[in-house]
This record gives C-alpha cells, structure tokens and sequence, in this order.
C-alpha cells in the first residue's frame, strides 16, 4: 500500500498523455533535453576557467602560419 502498482503508473500516464497529447510531451522533453545540456557545458566552462585561474600554468605552442585579421 506504500507505493504504487503498475497499474497505478499506467493509468497516471495515460491520464498525462490524454491531458496534454503525445506531440506536445515530445516538445516539452526535448526543452528540457536542452536545457541540461546548455547546463553541462556552463558548468564545464566554469570549471576550466577556474583551474587555469588558480594553476597560473601557461600553454606552449608553436606558431605555423600568420595571417592579419
């Protein structure tokens, strides 16, 4: 009795499925789909940023080709 059957998700999804149709729950999980991916990468830019801040290190490289801009 302390948690639902499968029955019970069954009936929940499709009363969620009737409410707001199968095209417009494709959209909504694509929205959030996006949305934590647009967040991964701003918390990856942070992290980057902040150890090239507090190593102080210095990338080395060697230049081929020099054109003006």
């Amino acid at each position: 009795m302390g948690s639902f059957s499968l029955w019970h998700w069954l009936i929940v999804l499709l009363i969620v499925v009737l409410i707001f149709g199968t095209k417009k729950l494709k959209n909504i999980g694509g929205d959030v789909g996006g949305a934590v991916n647009e967040f991964k990468k701003a918390m990856n830019e942070g992290k980057v940023e902040d150890v090239a801040e507090k190593t102080g290190t210095t990338i080395e490289g060697e230049v081929t080709n020099k054109t003006k801009q």
